[in-house]
């Protein structure tokens, strides 16, 4: 053990030395490694930060829940646009046919878009807000999270109609501005006062806006019946969609059969006749993003290989230049006694502590870089200790690679002629 410890101390002090020694050679050499880390490391650390974040954004949609729409996410919309168009809207009498029938599914969601409308608040007021109308089940399929007081529609505001409604954060900011709390306020929208009961939290530094309530106002669906005159027939028809959220421990599968089965049924299709709708899952997106990850994941780790190899050649480089000035040293510790192995250890350990110091500096650059870039545009960018895990053995790796045929040489050698040298 003490043997291993020397040589590993020497090792390092003479790594040390041929970076001092020679400086100019030494960061020309380290630079290819500092690349390579860099490439492969940086462009990971990107991609894990973007994926983390997308992958939170797409949770907010609920791995339970099966949404139910015209057309496909596996799809590209505009390659079937008009099929998906021939397609019929989801009725309000189809959501309640769910609704009574389904026996895997703990809540149905029904919820339309009526149109842009502008908000009113005595002389402020906030144009083209998105303006939904939505069951009663929907928060708990949205996951709607509500800032203070705020909360969503009571089952009797819902079953009578009430005058009250839901602001998007951004609308509540632009309409009140700070210090002013929205609760209980009463807006103007379409001629009609509404009193407002929540405001949605804000969705965040999320890239992907899924289901991003920040510029909306929501009603329930009884008063856009009753008091816009909507319907799931007309003119804002084919803007509605369903949700359906699966009882905890049921399967997916078997609640997307039973919704096929009853959907199937309530529009008379013929056993052979394909759907005319489709069930999307959170899984068809995840799908979709896992594939996109991996390219960028692998250019970046190629990248990162060629400026590896080219720092892998620059070390074994300095290496060979360091075995061939310590000959006759290397021959007098042969001469002394030292064991061959004792010599191969030390030569690689030498070209590993040269790597991992060119690793070490691609890592603090990622940090700086990460850091300068999440100041920049406000998205978070983070060096995980899992990736500093990953370049610190990749270097150490490399080390080993570049380091084994100046190693192999040196060990080799006859200590009476390596001390003639």
């Amino acid at each position: 053990m003490r043997q291993i410890l020397r040589i590993l101390y020497e090792g390092a002090a003479q790594a040390w030395q041929q970076l001092m020694a020679n400086k100019l050679r030494s960061f020309l050499s380290l630079l290819g490694i500092t690349i390579g880390i860099f490439c492969i490391i940086g462009v990971k650390s990107a991609v894990n930060s973007l994926e983390d974040n997308i992958r939170g954004s797409l949770a907010k949609l609920g791995n339970d829940v099966i949404y139910l729409d015209k057309f496909s996410w596996s799809e590209d919309p505009g390659q079937n646009f008009w099929k998906w168009m021939r397609r019929p809207s989801f009725t309000f009498s189809e959501y309640e046919t769910l609704k009574d029938r389904l026996t895997t599914a703990s809540k149905v969601g029904f919820w339309q878009f009526i149109g842009n409308k502008t908000v009113k608040w005595r002389s402020s007021s906030v144009e083209n807000a998105v303006f939904f109308s939505m069951t009663e089940d929907c928060a708990d399929i949205f996951r709607l999270e509500f800032e203070g007081e705020g909360r969503f529609f009571s089952q009797a505001e819902y079953k009578n109609g009430s005058e009250v409604c839901i602001l998007g954060s951004v609308v509540a900011e632009s309409l009140f501005g700070e210090g002013v709390d929205p609760i209980n306020k009463e807006v103007s929208i379409g001629g009609r006062k509404l009193k407002i009961i929540g405001v949605v939290t804000k969705s965040g530094k999320d890239i992907l806006k899924v289901m991003n309530f920040d510029n909306t106002v929501m009603i329930s669906h009884t008063l856009a019946r009753r008091g816009f005159n909507v319907r799931a027939r007309g003119m804002w028809a084919g803007n509605t969609s369903m949700g359906v959220q699966a009882k905890a421990g049921v399967d997916m599968e078997s609640v997307k059969d039973e919704i096929t089965g009853v959907l199937r049924s309530e529009r008379r299709l013929k056993p052979r006749e394909e759907s005319n709708f489709a069930l999307n899952t959170l899984t068809i997106l995840s799908g979709l993003f896992d594939s996109l990850f991996g390219v960028i994941n692998t250019a970046g780790f190629i990248i990162g290989v060629f400026a590896l190899m080219v720092g892998m050649f620059s070390v074994a480089n300095i290496m060979f230049v360091s075995v061939k000035e310590r000959t006759n040293v290397i021959g007098i510790k042969m001469a002394l006694g030292a064991k061959r192995w004792f010599i191969l250890l030390e030569i690689l350990f030498e070209a590993v502590v040269l790597c991992v110091v060119g690793g070490a500096l691609g890592l603090i650059f990622i940090w700086i870089t990460t850091e300068i870039i999440t100041a920049v545009i406000d998205f978070d960018i983070h060096l995980s200790l899992s990736n500093m895990l990953i370049g610190v053995l990749t270097s150490i790796a490399v080390g080993v690679l570049s380091g084994l045929i100046p190693a192999s040489q040196a060990s080799r050698m006859d200590p009476v002629e390596a001390i003639r040298k």
